[in-house]
């Protein structure tokens, strides 16, 4: 699987500093609500009570998950996914880790190093 056959699955959480216009989680987020992804942004840090703070918070069964978070949290949330049985991850540059791609491969878990930014331009 290419990141772009991801675009096929509409069931999206974007995991990251979704709240901030500046960080690439928000755009991200965005960019998927405006293309017409059922969407949600999740940021385990998040204080303000605005997303939500973990994957089974979310009120939809996941089919993607994009991460763009420091890896060292991105490894509990990809511990998360295989609990839930979400097999499909797209990373974003600078969230991807060695551990995160072992504990993918050894969960069965499709995990894509990628931009949603640059898939979504190729719409």
């Amino acid at each position: 699987m290419i990141a772009h056959e991801l675009l096929n699955y509409k069931n999206w959480v974007v995991v990251g500093d979704v709240l901030k216009e500046e960080k690439y989680a928000f755009k991200i987020l965005n960019q998927l609500k405006n293309a017409g992804f059922n969407v949600e942004g999740v940021n385990p840090r998040d204080t303000t009570g605005k997303v939500y703070k973990s994957l089974d918070e979310v009120p939809f069964d996941i089919d993607v998950i994009d991460l763009c978070i420091n890896p060292v949290i991105g490894l509990k949330i990809v511990q998360d996914a295989e609990s839930l049985n979400i097999k499909k991850i797209l990373i974003q540059p600078g969230a991807g880790s060695t551990d995160i791609l072992s504990l993918c491969k050894n969960k069965g878990i499709i995990a894509i190093e990628g931009c949603a930014l640059v898939e979504l331009g190729n719409l």
